[in-house]
């Protein structure tokens, strides 16, 4: 189930970033209220001039990766999710400064992530949309490797019986031991040592759910995943627009979704071992009107050269 919406608006937003210590809390699967939508970090400043856990009042400058973009930034409200990385106009050289990688909070990640949290990060239609991909994308008898995993992997059902291994790697281990779609895990803070623990060509398929705005070392993290993919390979990530703000990557609160989709594009093609990415927008009825509005899921995947 999705568990509680999280609030929008500049109280609401106020009210969510107080409560963080109550959030924290292991629950029944729920959705903390401070995961709030990327779209409200323009409320960031304000929380920060309250005296809240947000750091600075003025964002920090990062690269603008507007220019990069040319016409699906000018038309950010008109294009797709797919039209992004159709044609992307990369930079000849790696665009980003150790500050677009800064995060209001510093501190060591694994305080951050010590206590468990065994809550939805998204809600229920979204994790439905991202499983009916995984099912119809990922191959029978394929080793997976889940990155930045926790108690749940959004797998199919039946993926421990037509699925080779499927190993997590992540920062708790509560949550990793949780997990009943795992045959193993490691934990390991990337951000810390973005070396995964395994031999070459070891999975056919990488997947990375809402966390790649948490990673400060990501064409690392890139190439590693390249490395112990098998040729062909697919490195999966699937992204929304809510996140722990104080974690995230500052050029990630700097941007907006279309923008995000870009950035995670210039991941695969900065690494230089994956063919050019595509993205697909799976989010719950984009296509028509609904009552009851889900979270967005866009997948950005890259196949191993």
């Amino acid at each position: 189930s999705s568990g509680l919406k999280p609030m929008l608006g500049r109280a609401a937003l106020l009210v969510g970033c107080s409560t963080v210590a109550a959030a924290f809390a292991p629950v029944a699967p729920s959705r903390p209220l401070h995961l709030i939508p990327a779209g409200a970090r323009s409320f960031l400043s304000a929380a920060a001039r309250f005296g809240l856990p947000m750091a600075a009042a003025h964002p920090a400058k990062t690269c603008d990766v507007r220019r990069f973009m040319g016409d699906v930034s000018a038309h950010a409200g008109k294009v797709s999710v797919e039209d992004v990385l159709k044609d992307p106009k990369f930079p000849p050289e790696w665009p980003y400064s150790a500050a677009d990688f800064r995060r209001q909070d510093e501190s060591d990640d694994q305080v951050f992530y010590a206590q468990p949290r065994l809550v939805a990060h998204i809600d229920g239609k979204a994790i439905a949309s991202l499983t009916e991909y995984y099912k119809k994308e990922i191959g029978a008898k394929s080793d997976i490797l889940d990155i930045c995993s926790s108690w749940i992997s959004h797998f199919p059902e039946d993926f421990p019986k037509t699925m080779g291994k499927r190993v997590g790697l992540g920062m708790n281990e509560f949550e990793l031991k949780e997990n009943k779609q795992l045959t193993e895990y490691v934990v390991r803070n990337l951000n810390n040592d973005p070396v995964f623990p395994f031999p070459d060509a070891s999975f056919d398929v990488v997947t990375c759910v809402v966390s790649i705005d948490y990673l400060n070392k990501p064409l690392e993290v890139f190439k590693e995943a390249a490395r112990v993919l098998k040729p062909g390979g697919k490195f999966i990530l699937s992204q929304s627009n809510r996140m722990f703000p104080t974690k995230a990557i500052q050029i990630w609160l700097n941007t907006n979704d279309v923008e995000h989709v870009f950035i995670i594009g210039s991941y695969f093609h900065y690494s230089g071992v994956f063919a050019p990415a595509k993205a697909v927008d799976i989010s719950p009825g984009k296509s028509g009107f609904s009552i009851m509005p889900s979270d967005p899921m866009y997948i950005i995947q890259g196949e191993k050269k």
